[in-house]
């Protein structure tokens, strides 16, 4: 070989040698990412130039990232311009980003999981980040969407672990359907049904298997024009839930996070000045039994000899509650995929003994381009939960009650007598203790939650999407009574089993194209989805093994079962077109088709036509300085609400019977009779109308950004079930489409960042609700029907409470008996309304360099509740206002003399007397909550450098911190007891009382 091509070939050698050493020199680059107002920008991708190398900014802006010099960094980051930074030995930067007035605003995800820019909107939403949701500590989702959304009410039913509760946009629009919203997850209907309990109380709401760490963000779509693409699912609003991605080009992160969290209850107030007994005299439970707390004064009370003790008893019942949370994710992403894991254990005791509330969950979901024009996207959410809990409210076997209502001369511990009976002062009710180690209601939950979803382009301006998800769970639960309790002596055992499962399928074709000064977006789609349910019931009774819970140790055992299948299929369009930005048209149609209903009419059409005018678009340049947003809206759309419409419910069925005491089956014969009620197999769905215009204004570049909204939505073709008819017709009752009703309301949206520096930051927010409600219309002169706890009448409020009220002369005078004591009226009437006045929320969050606080403040004005707690207690003498029991005259006219009153009572006999007038409990449950205190502090990123920490940080937050309630004598007065129903709400009754708590936490990346 020629000597001289050796030594070109060495040198080459030798030169790339060195080049490569040259260039394999690394830098480590730490900076800070600001914007215009020298404030950190959160979130800003920092990536090197053709390399998969890309970090974040923290949330005070700053990162850290190695380079091979010489390289380009690529910084970016939504409604920023994007830019390009050479570097070759820099160690430190400070970069400041631009904002782009031309790049699109803020954009939203609305129905169908579609993104639009917010800006162009032609109809209210709202959104709530996941950072929020989680900031509020809150075990389930929608408890952390509370007083955050004008236009949404949100009410807890109980402190229970895995309690339900209940959401309503907008007010209620049916009468006895479903008033909750359609909760969709990244685009895919989710089950929200009240489920678990097998005795008095709240269920679990089945939105609580969520994890709220896996979300990123809510939008809720509040009126008809935002939902019509749901069609007859649409009604009631539509809470979009968008779950968190992986990023591109990502190295592998993993996120920690970890919480503990004491409950202490709320509890009502109750007297502790007088014993057990009646009339002054004591009574010691033992020989002399009774259930009212009537008796002697405890200072001056003498036992054997010694004064007598105070037996606090919530105090001794009720322990501390603990919440332990735990989540652990990973994500990243390579150049054409991307990949989320996340797992979290959550594990909440109660505060009463033996209840409590578990959940596992694991969210994986990976996206991968799969061919430059086709993306897709596969997730599964699988959650498992088990919950433990106790009757509550009337029920016999609820310890709360005895808890509330017990003397404070007695001591319940130990709760058996030593022949094994149990220990009572009264007759009627088990002691608490005793339902802790022998009543048990226990629910396990497996649900999965699948979805894919693909999206192709063939063209730049055409997408195709497929989307397909399902919801699948089976719940287990069981409901065991031992032997020896007052309710059943004989013991009883009850097991549920239910399986659900929903399969959804979405085909969409969009496309935006730009024709001129036209921007045009079409959205055409077809949906099928198909509901199964099927669930079987056993009741057993007598417990022929005592302690042996198995169904085979009944005496007496009756069995149900039951199917539901439900199959509806939807074709949807959507087309909105914008003229040069400052005008908005928007067209949406829905034609929906539903199995259960008649072939005649089980297709119908829903749509809506709405516009905006974006006024700002005339403003001059220096104007926009000041007002960058200026924009009116006005929609109308026409939604449905077929809930109150189930699968079979157009034939009339045959119910067993019991004839002459002879209950059926009997001695191995069936015997069934056509039911009393005629099914109508002409019912139709519920139909909502709904006008709205609303007003939209940005300031400063958004510093300072108002919304506001009226609407005016009105029920039609609402279904009442079990109207009478002629007895001619051989039937008693049957289901009409003849409800209406209205809801008008007012809706106001003001967020500002009034201080914005690089260290320090503020940003308020302040909501406000007015809603008024009217019944229009029951059926033909039909003016009242009853709704659980409330009643519906027309011209009044959905939801007003009826009944017993006192005697009133004509000036509204109380009337006395000759006795001295008030009196019920013959007549009952309207003695409270369940709805707010208004609502309002104000959320501040503070940033100081790496210190974070936070505190919002909850606002209900109006609204009664129904205090059983105190009405119960009025005959039994355990509310605090009843330690009053010295003579008085009561403040009234006789209704005999028509003279004012002059005959003095006792405190014992006025208060058993007002126990049965109805509107003596009535309570107004205005308050002002300090629902959420949050306070953090994020370690600097140069004291982790050495360490494998990416970030970390710590906080403690509180809930419930404080509650000023000034009229409400409860321990929560956002409390419905009995569950999230329509004709449960406004009634505090009895149940697990809420809790004020205090969580640490921390988290780190790794």
């Amino acid at each position: 070989m020629d000597f001289k091509w050796l030594l070109k070939f060495a040198c080459l050698i030798l030169c790339c040698t060195f080049t490569g050493t040259v260039y394999a020199q690394t830098t480590q680059l730490r900076g800070k990412i600001l914007d215009d107002d020298n404030a950190p920008v959160p979130g800003a991708t920092i990536k090197v130039k053709g390399t998969t190398n890309a970090v974040s900014s923290a949330a005070d802006g700053s990162f850290s990232i190695s380079y091979n010099r010489p390289s380009t960094l690529i910084i970016s980051f939504i409604g920023y311009t994007t830019k390009n930074i050479n570097v070759t030995n820099e160690t430190n930067l400070v970069i400041t980003l631009a904002a782009d007035r031309q790049a699109l605003g803020e954009v939203v995800v609305t129905a169908l999981g579609v993104k639009r820019e917010k800006r162009n909107l032609t109809y209210s939403t709202q959104e709530i980040k996941g950072e929020q949701l989680t900031q509020t500590k809150e075990p389930n989702l929608v408890n952390a969407i509370a007083g955050k959304v004008s236009g949404v009410q949100v009410t807890s039913s109980s402190g229970t672990p895995g309690s339900s509760s209940r959401i309503v946009i907008r007010g209620g629009s049916s009468f006895f359907g479903e008033n909750q919203p359609l909760m969709v997850i990244d685009g895919v209907p989710v089950d929200n049904s009240e489920t678990g309990n097998l005795n008095s109380g709240p269920g679990t709401n089945r939105l609580a298997d969520i994890d709220p760490s896996i979300i990123d963000n809510i939008n809720v779509l509040k009126g008809a024009a935002a939902t019509a693409l749901y069609g007859s699912k649409g009604a009631n609003g539509v809470v979009i839930i968008t779950t968190k991605n992986g990023g591109l080009n990502k190295k592998a992160t993993i996120n920690v996070s970890s919480d503990f969290s004491f409950e202490k209850p709320l509890l009502p107030q109750i007297q502790s000045k007088y014993s057990l007994g009646t009339n002054g005299a004591y009574f010691d439970g033992e020989n002399q039994k009774t259930s009212t707390s009537w008796g002697a004064l405890m200072d001056t009370l003498v036992i054997n000899g010694q004064p007598a003790k105070k037996y606090n008893q919530s105090d001794l019942f009720f322990r501390t509650g603990h919440t332990y949370n735990n989540t652990v994710s990973i994500n990243g992403g390579g150049a054409a995929s991307t990949y989320l894991i996340s797992y979290s254990n959550l594990t909440q005791d109660g505060t009463v003994p033996t209840t409590s509330f578990k959940r596992n969950t694991i969210f994986a979901k990976y996206g991968a381009e799969i061919l430059p024009n086709l993306h897709t996207t596969f997730q599964l959410n699988y959650a498992n939960s088990k919950n433990d809990r106790m009757p509550e409210g009337y029920a016999l076997e609820s310890p709360v009650w005895t808890i509330f209502s017990a003397p404070i001369s007695y001591d319940m511990q130990p709760s058996t007598n030593p022949d094994g009976t149990q220990r009572l002062y009264r007759f009627s009710r088990n002691n608490p203790y005793w339902v802790l180690d022998n009543i048990k209601n226990t629910s396990s939950v497996n649900r999965f939650l699948p979805t894919f979803t693909a999206d192709y382009k063939p063209l730049k301006w055409l997408t195709i999407t497929e989307r397909f998800g399902a919801d699948v769970y089976t719940e287990m639960a069981r409901y065991r009574e031992s032997t020896q309790s007052v309710s059943n002596p004989n013991g009883r055992l009850v097991d549920y089993n239910n399986t659900f499962r929903q399969i959804n399928n979405d085909l969409i074709i969009s496309a935006n194209k730009q024709a001129g000064d036209f921007n045009i977006d079409v959205l055409l789609g077809n949906n099928i989805i198909s509901s199964y349910s099927e669930n079987t019931y056993a009741n057993g009774v007598g417990l022929t093994v005592p302690g042996l819970y198995n169904m085979s140790s009944a005496s007496s055992v009756t069995y149900s079962e039951a199917s539901y299948l439900q199959r509806k299929v939807g074709f949807y369009l959507q087309s909105s077109v914008d003229y040069k930005r400052f005008l908005v048209l928007s067209l949406t149609g829905r034609y929906d088709g539903n199995s259960v209903l008649s072939t005649d009419k089980n297709f119908y059409p829903y749509g809506s036509a709405a516009t905006s005018f974006i006024f700002s678009e005339f403003f001059s340049d220096s104007f926009k300085q000041i007002m960058n947003l200026g924009k009116v809206r006005v929609s109308y759309g026409t939604v449905g609400n077929d809930g109150s419409i189930g699968a079979y419910n157009l034939s009339t069925a045959y119910d067993k019977q019991t004839i002459r005491n002879i209950a059926f089956p009997y001695s191995g014969q069936a015997g069934f009779l056509i039911s009393n009620t005629l099914a109508n197999a002409t019912l139709k769905s519920e139909r909502i109308n709904e006008f709205e215009v609303g007003f939209e204004a940005g300031f400063f570049n958004n510093r300072i950004s108002l919304e506001a909204s009226y609407f005016n939505k009105q029920t039609i073709d609402g279904i009442i079930p079990n109207v009478a008819i002629a007895p001619s017709t051989g039937y008693s009752a049957t289901s009409v489409n003849s409800a209406k009703m209205r809801n008008r309301g007012i809706e106001v949206l003001l967020n500002a960042t009034p201080v914005k520096t690089q260290d320090f930051r503020w940003d308020f927010t302040l909501n406000f609700t007015r809603i008024r409600n009217k019944v229009l219309a029951i059926y033909q002169d039909q003016k009242q029907l009853s709704n659980g706890f409330t009643s519906i009448i027309v011209d009044q409020p959905y939801g007003v409470i009826f009944g017993t009220r006192y005697a009133r002369n004509d000036q509204g005078k109380l009337l006395t008996d000759d006795t001295g004591l008030p009196f019920a009226d013959a007549e009952q009437g309207i003695v409270g309304n369940i709805n707010p006045d208004w609502l309002g929320g104000m959320n501040n969050n503070i940033r100081y360099k790496q210190f974070s606080l936070s505190f919002f403040f909850d606002v209900k004005q109006g609204g009664d509740i129904q205090n059983n707690v105190d009405g119960y207690g009025y005959f039994y003498g355990t509310p605090k206002v009843t330690e009053n029991r010295g003579p008085r005259v009561i403040d009234g006219i006789n209704a005999t003399t028509g003279q004012p009153n002059t005959v003095s009572v006792n405190g014992q006999a006025y208060y058993q007397r007002i126990n049965g007038v109805l509107e003596s409990v009535i309570q107004d449950g205005s308050y002002i909550k300090l629902r959420n205190v949050s306070i953090g502090y994020s370690f600097k990123p140069s004291w982790l450098a050495k360490t494998p920490f990416k970030s970390a940080s710590v906080g403690v937050t509180g809930r419930n911190l404080w509650i000023h309630a000034p009229h409400f004598t409860g321990g929560d007065p956002e409390v419905s007891s009995f569950g999230a129903a329509n004709g449960s709400q406004g009634i505090y009754s009895f149940s697990t009382p809420t809790s004020r708590s205090i969580d640490f936490n921390i988290k780190f990346t790794l």
